[in-house]
């Protein structure tokens, strides 16, 4: 089995490192193309995988074929290989916004398509990717593109409409915990805790909090009444929280980016 991406920039990496490095396939079973030669230098020597300037090599290798290049050059790098593409590949877009039906028209035929949305947790092995599939893509096709986007990460099966909330709670959603922790930082460092042990304490804890969630099996509310001592600190600053309106500007900026994820 020949995995190819077309496109190598900071996700693609994340993901074809994890994919390496957790020996889900061999550097011989890869091949990548990107723009610029010096890139492909840089990838070839880190992963020792196949390169090429030639998007149409990769196509016409690739039985499971990653498209990673960004959702605006999509239609002209598909215009480009869509001829040469073996005919029983399964092509993965890593694009919001980009439809079943879209690809259909740009391909002008109906190919086996999985549409995925990986995070930049991946990075650290760590992302989270939600992915569905068209009907043509058979079981054992799905389970071997699941195996491979569990490289980097989790992988979790969604319908097409739910993909727009996948960008919204997964795809774009280290950006809001990244706001969050600058933002616990700022108030220790206003409060006397140097910069670099001020990001460390704030990492740590959402870190944490964030495996208490997933290892326990409680629900969020719960863990935070058990933090939430009467009269207590904690409480306070849950106050002050929900006076502000955190909760509420959480889910008002995750519906304006589902909508935004549809309208690209």
């Amino acid at each position: 089995m020949k995995l190819g991406f077309i496109g190598c920039g900071n996700m693609g990496k994340a993901m074809l490192g994890g994919i390496l490095k957790n020996q889900i396939l061999e550097p011989g079973d890869v091949c990548v193309s990107a723009l610029h030669q010096n890139t492909l230098d840089e990838i070839h020597k880190t992963y020792q995988v196949d390169v090429t300037l030639d998007n149409r090599e990769v196509a016409k290798a690739a039985d499971i074929l990653i498209l990673a290049v960004k959702p605006q050059y999509y239609g002209e790098v598909i215009e480009e290989i869509r001829d040469v593409m073996k005919k029983d590949a399964v092509f993965v877009s890593i694009a919001p916004g980009k439809r079943m039906e879209w690809f259909y028209g740009q391909f002008g035929r109906k190919p086996k398509i999985v549409r995925c949305m990986p995070n930049t947790p991946a990075l650290v092995g760590e992302g989270m990717t939600g992915v569905c599939c068209n009907e043509l893509v058979s079981q054992s096709e799905k389970e071997e593109v699941l195996r491979i986007l569990q490289g980097f990460g989790h992988a979790e099966e969604v319908t097409e409409p739910l993909m727009d909330v996948v960008v919204s709670v997964s795809g774009s959603a280290p950006a809001y915990v990244f706001l969050f922790i600058e933002a616990m930082a700022d108030a220790a460092v206003a409060d006397g805790m140097p910069r670099a042990q001020a990001y460390r304490f704030a990492s740590q804890a959402v870190l944490g909090s964030a495996k208490m969630v997933l290892e326990t099996g409680r629900h969020p509310g719960e863990l935070k009444d058990m933090v939430c001592s009467p009269g207590g600190t904690t409480i306070e600053a849950v106050r002050v929280l929900e006076a502000k309106g955190m909760r509420s500007a959480v889910i008002e900026a995750m519906k304006a980016c589902c909508q935004k994820g549809k309208e690209v």
